[in-house]
C-alpha cells in the first residue's frame, strides 16, 4: 500500500535547470572549455563533483580531486547567487497543487534531490511545510544512479521502499528508484524517463488523482 511519495527537486518541484546552465557556462567559459547545452543534459540527475567529471571528459582535461573540488565550489558559488532571486512563484506548473492534495490527505512526502542546495530552494519557494523530510546532497554519499537518497527518505518515513512512489525527471533518477525498490513516476519525454512505471510530460498531468488510477490496487 503507498503511503508516502518522494520527489526529486530540480526539475520537478521547480525548474533551476536554466541557472544551473549559466553557472556551469560562465565557469568554462572563464576556462576556455567547450560546454554547450547539449553536455548540459548530461549533468541532469548527477552531482556536481560528478558533473566536473563529464565536462573534464569531454573536454580531454584530467585534474587532481583538489583542482576539481575547487571548480565545484565555483560553479556552485555562481549557482547560489542566482537562487536568491527565485520567488514563491517559481513552482512547475501543478507542484505546488500536488503537494498541497497530498498534505490534505495524509500522506508521507520526502525530498530525494542529489542538490546540496536543496534546503536553499525549498526555503527560497516557502515550500518546507510540504516536507516531513528533506534528503539532499548532504544526506548521502553515493548519488544517483544509486537508490541511497531514496532509501535514506523512505528510511526516515519509516516507511519500506514498495510503500513510496517517487518523482522524477532524470533517466538516472528513475534507475535509482527502480534499484532501491521504488515505484517510479517519470517526468518528461519518453526517451528521458519512458523507463518509469508511469510518465507524464508535466508535473501539471501528473495529479494525485491520475497516480491512484495507475496504481490503483496500491491505494485500496
Amino acid at each position: 500500500m503507498i503511503k508516502g511519495f518522494i520527489f526529486d527537486l530540480d526539475g520537478v518541484i521547480t525548474d533551476t535547470a536554466e541557472l544551473h546552465f549559466e553557472a556551469w557556462k560562465s565557469l568554462t567559459d572563464e576556462k576556455g572549455w567547450n560546454f554547450d547545452r547539449e553536455i548540459n543534459d548530461q549533468l541532469r540527475g548527477i552531482s556536481r563533483l560528478d558533473s566536473i567529471q563529464v565536462i573534464l571528459a569531454h573536454n580531454g582535461i584530467s585534474l587532481d580531486d583538489s583542482e576539481k573540488s575547487d571548480l565545484a565550489n565555483i560553479k556552485n558559488d555562481i549557482y547560489v547567487k542566482s537562487l536568491d532571486e527565485m520567488t514563491p512563484d517559481d513552482y512547475l506548473p501543478g507542484a505546488k497543487e500536488l503537494l498541497t492534495h497530498l498534505r490534505t490527505e495524509g500522506f508521507a512526502v520526502a525530498l530525494g534531490s542529489s542538490s546540496k542546495n536543496a534546503e536553499k530552494v525549498l526555503e527560497q519557494l516557502n515550500a518546507k511545510p510540504y516536507f516531513d523530510i528533506v534528503g539532499d546532497g548532504h544526506s548521502v554519499t553515493k548519488s544517483k544512479p544509486e537508490p541511497d537518497i531514496f532509501l535514506f527518505g523512505a528510511e526516515k518515513l519509516n516507511l519500506q521502499p514498495e510503500e513510496c512512489v517517487v518523482f522524477e525527471d532524470a533517466e538516472k533518477g528513475i534507475d535509482a528508484a527502480k534499484a532501491g525498490g521504488f515505484y517510479s513516476v517519470g517526468i518528461g519525454p519518453e526517451d528521458r524517463v519512458g523507463n518509469a512505471d508511469l510518465r507524464f510530460d508535466t508535473m501539471q498531468d501528473a495529479t494525485l488523482f491520475e497516480v491512484k488510477a495507475h496504481f490503483t490496487d496500491l491505494f485500496s
